[in-house]
């Protein structure tokens, strides 16, 4: 006698994000391209609009994505979508591989130049940024990798603010 697994959710109701139905089958490679293009969880955040938690789940190479989430990574990433779906074991293609180990290079050319002490250091941190950005225009935009933690912007709260202390763990101590 056959056994028949029912789902708890039809196709319809499915929530976004969820893992494919074979599982455990490869979807996509978004967190290899992410990595290597040296974009933060943070970032691939504030570009697609949405919580940190919701880009771990739609990086993971298992989950099945939706064609408009997947095209918003594409469009955050700046690779053809094809780079982003999952091809046996072939590697990232050449251009593709290219323009993350530039970024790589313009992120650490521009953290030299804002760490830079003597001004001979800074004019030849200032060379290698222009011509980086003389063979790909787009570098840049490409900001240093970060010296202490990550970067926030104005309207992004602090780690405090999502789990808050009660006034009661301070009280003993008086």
């Amino acid at each position: 006698m056959a056994t028949v697994e029912l789902s708890l959710f039809s196709l319809d109701e499915a929530p976004l994000g969820s893992p494919s139905p074979a599982k455990g089958q490869v979807m996509h490679r978004i967190q290899e391209v992410r990595r290597l293009q040296g974009m933060s969880l943070r970032s691939a955040a504030r570009h697609l609009g949405c919580d940190i938690r919701q880009v771990r789940a739609q990086e993971q190479a298992t989950t099945d994505l939706k064609l408009s989430d997947l095209y918003r990574w594409q469009e955050a990433l700046d690779v053809p979508v094809g780079e982003l779906l999952s091809e046996s074991a072939e590697p990232l293609s050449r251009p593709v591989m290219q323009r993350a180990q530039l970024v790589r290079v313009m992120k650490t050319a521009a953290a030299i130049l804002e760490t830079a002490t003597t001004p001979q250091t800074q004019r030849m941190a200032e060379n290698l940024v222009q011509q980086l950005a003389e063979i790909m225009p787009e570098l840049s935009e490409v900001s240093p990798w970060h010296s202490v933690g990550q970067r926030r912007s104005n309207d992004e709260l602090g780690r405090i603010a999502e789990s808050p202390i009660s006034d009661d763990t301070f009280s003993h101590y008086e």
